[in-house]
């Protein structure tokens, strides 16, 4: 379980973003270092958000994921993908020491990631992607339309130079790959999990604010959704979007749902107001969640606690010169008694 979470986290750093059309992703990753919590390799595929297959070097063979795979697709399938997974492993290790070497480390922990990727949109179009990554960043990637792969690291300018050549040509297969047999796939896996994979439920939203001295923090947590792409961002005044922001990566719910929390350091100032702006497939147009600051309600409490207080006070100034008042009342009629008593008595003497 702890070498799959790792491995959720390292595709993690290579998901797509909000989208509406379907793909087919393949995730291939080696690692320099063995016994670091990961296999050595392994294969992961997903049909858009869901994963569909594992092949991993410490098991040895391609096994179904979701369930709807393991429904519809047999045995002869899984044999299959387990004889070329194998061959890619050969062949991807080799890469992960070539890549090592490329990248001048002699040692630690260095991975390499592959990503497939062949996507159908909502007009019928399609589009092919891979790229290449060495401990996270991409060093290379190849051009669809020309078949040429190019680096983005100068550490893959004599590999792309040697597979572009005129006597490998593996941008050519590639894009075959991509174009034809990747789309293949995904139609007829479409047709197994349609049912799961269409399925839309609308996010529930809330936010809520920190609030200091300095600066308040919101927080805005989108929750209960499916599919898993989703757009998640703070606005100022319905407008204007707040570049920095921190963001947790799309996590899976129990039910089969998904959530996420985006979260911003703001100033608020008198006049603004801030919103937490949600897209998402299920939603006929985007949500837009203002925030109410607890900043007008504590002012509400503490004008309520002042009227208050006053009028105790009032009430206990009132109360004293009544006390006062009436006992001088009390004195002065007990005196006037005792003089009139004090005649009556000279009189009778």
């Amino acid at each position: 379980m702890e070498k799959m979470c790792s491995l959720a986290l390292i595709l993690l750093s290579l998901s797509g973003a909000y989208s509406d059309s379907h793909s087919l992703r393949y995730y291939s990753i080696g690692v320099s270092a063995p016994g670091s919590g990961l296999p050595e390799f392994s294969i992961v595929g997903y049909v858009d958000d869901q994963q569909i297959e594992l092949y991993s070097g410490d098991i040895g063979r391609s096994v179904p994921v979701a369930p709807w795979m393991s429904r519809n697709v047999g045995l002869e399938h899984w044999e299959r993908r387990t004889r070329i997974s194998k061959e890619y492993e050969a062949l991807f290790k080799h890469e992960v020491k070539a890549a090592v070497k490329r990248f001048n480390h002699t040692g630690g922990f260095h991975f390499v990631q592959v990503m497939h990727n062949c996507e159908m949109r909502d007009d019928g179009s399609t589009i092919g992607h891979q790229e290449y990554r060495y401990d996270g960043e991409e060093y290379m990637y190849l051009d669809i339309k020309t078949a040429l792969f190019n680096p983005t690291m100068a550490e893959a300018q004599i590999i792309t130079q040697r597979w572009n050549s005129p006597d490998i040509r593996k941008g050519e297969r590639e894009k075959n790959f991509l174009e034809s047999k990747c789309i293949e796939r995904l139609k007829k896996y479409l047709e197994f999990g349609r049912e799961d994979l269409e399925r839309r439920v609308q996010p529930g939203v809330k936010v809520q604010g920190q609030e200091s001295i300095k600066v308040t923090k919101l927080h805005c947590h989108v929750y209960g959704f499916h599919p898993r792409a989703v757009d998640v961002k703070w606005m100022k005044n319905e407008v204007d979007d707040i570049p920095s922001y921190e963001t947790t990566h799309v996590l899976p719910n129990p039910d089969g749902t998904y959530q996420i929390r985006v979260s911003v350091e703001v100033i608020p100032k008198e006049g603004e107001s801030y919103s937490c702006y949600v897209d998402h497939s299920s939603l006929k147009e985007p949500l837009l969640v203002k925030w109410e600051p607890k900043q007008n309600i504590f002012r509400t409490i503490v004008i309520c606690a002042v009227i208050s207080a006053v009028i105790i006070v009032v009430i206990v100034i009132t109360g004293f010169f009544i006390y006062k008042n009436r006992n001088n009342y009390r004195a002065a009629s007990t005196s006037d008694t005792y003089a009139d008593t004090s005649k009556k008595v000279a009189e009778k003497s």
